[in-house]
């Protein structure tokens, strides 16, 4: 983490993040001991999650799609090309500081959550693809991801020899272990998956709200730095441009799963971007920038509930239209048949 001293001594870094061109540095928010124990936490928490997500993945499934690789490999391209380029046209147009720059990057960089297998079922979508694609993501995230940071980061001179690389691939492959430990218990004691989904799924959701209520009543009003304009207006159109992009290209290649391919494009592993900014990045560097994932998946979570309810109205309203129709032709099928029996 040596290189993240570079970050705390250097004077350019301390833009505030409403884009002024005043200066500001980032205190301890919290104790060292609170902020310890948040870590632990965290690693525990995205630990037993992996498992969880590992449960919901079958090796014959992951086969079966990856022989069948345009779908996989649109969809790999769509997130790890479509996401990291927002967060960084973003971080440029909304000007934001080097630093909150690297916590956007990094969000953006994340690969496909659990999130985007249950917006999937929600939309009527390919399941088993959205199960193989948050797969996929996963294990190219140990390359993709410090790859596309050190690219990124080529545009914020002051950070780009500062990011701890070695961090995040650490805090990488610490996903991949409880991973694959989920997939061996989908494949050897497959009934206690959906338990162990479930208990994964709850405990991250309880965890990304008391550790915001936490954190907020800790920092004080600190915290009404990441509800900036520039922060919100970045967390809001991620998601949306990623849900819009990945139909647009997926319609593009007539693939039929577009649905499924706009989820993950559009649903970052939230979990593990909040854990890799708690492990890679001192207090004194990342403030409270750390809790910009919840903001984030707030906004992810609102906009794919709309979809859902809009998706929702157009079945209901072409069902309706698919019903009067078919009782339009069945009326006609009666009176030709009365014509007919009518004629001499």
């Amino acid at each position: 983490m040596n290189n993240t001293t570079d970050l705390i001594t250097h004077p350019d870094l301390w833009r505030n993040m409403t884009a002024a061109n005043t200066t500001s540095v980032y205190y301890p928010v919290m104790s060292s001991a609170i902020n310890k124990a948040l870590v632990i936490t965290a690693i525990i928490v995205i630990f037993i999650t992996m498992v969880s997500l590992g449960c919901t993945m079958e090796v014959s499934k992951i086969k079966y799609h990856l022989m069948k690789s345009k779908g996989v490999a649109i969809a790999v391209v769509a997130q790890y090309g479509i996401m990291p380029l927002t967060a960084f046209c973003l971080a440029k147009v909304f000007q934001l500081g080097d630093i909150t720059a690297v916590v956007v990057l990094i969000c953006g960089c994340c690969p496909g959550g659990a999130l985007s297998n249950t917006l999937t079922l929600a939309l009527q979508g390919d399941m088993n693809l959205s199960i193989v694609l948050t797969s996929c993501s996963t294990v190219l995230a140990l390359g993709m991801m410090p790859l596309l940071l050190f690219l990124y980061c080529q545009g914020f001179p002051n950070v780009h020899n500062a990011v701890p690389y070695v961090e995040i691939i650490v805090s990488l492959v610490m996903i991949l272990v409880p991973c694959g430990i989920g997939i061996l218990i989908n494949a050897y004691r497959p009934q206690y998956s959906k338990m162990i989904t479930k208990v994964g799924v709850t405990i991250m959701v309880i965890f990304t709200v008391v550790t915001f209520i936490f954190t907020s009543i800790s920092v004080g009003g600190i915290i009404m730095a990441l509800l900036s304009p520039p922060l919100l207006a970045t967390a809001a159109l991620m998601p949306l441009i990623g849900y819009s992009f990945g139909y647009i290209i997926s319609a593009i290649f007539r693939l039929s799963q577009r649905r499924t391919i706009s989820m993950e494009t559009g649903c970052q592993n939230i979990m593990l971007c909040t854990t890799i900014l708690m492990i890679a990045f001192p207090q004194e560097v990342i403030g409270p920038l750390f809790l910009f994932p919840t903001v984030y998946i707030l906004f992810q979570l609102l906009e794919a509930v709309v979809l859902v309810m809009l998706f929702r109205c157009y079945q209901r309203f072409t069902r309706k239209e698919k019903g009067k129709s078919d009782s339009r032709f069945q009326w006609l099928h009666i009176n030709q048949g009365h014509l007919w029996l009518l004629t001499p």
